[in-house]
């Protein structure tokens, strides 16, 4: 599994999951329990995962939708 983003923002996590399941690309988030620990406070980011089979497509897909800022910043 490759890293495809990396944020704290919960609504651009939902709306990225939201457009590889449109495009058929299975993810995983990755770090969601941290936020139980730190009280949800959004403090931690989350890490929005896929298949290394699917990444290209999934990196593509997000640089169309306009986030291709969001991919820049992740750490990859």
């Amino acid at each position: 599994m490759q890293n495809l983003l990396k944020t704290t923002d919960v609504i651009l996590i939902s709306f990225v999951q939201s457009l590889l399941q449109d495009r058929g690309i299975g993810c995983l988030v990755f770090d969601e329990n941290i936020s139980i620990t730190e009280g949800s406070i959004g403090l931690f980011p989350r890490r929005i995962m896929v298949d290394d089979d699917d990444f290209d497509i999934a990196e593509r897909t997000l640089s169309e939708a306009g986030l291709a800022d969001e991919l820049l910043s992740c750490d990859k």
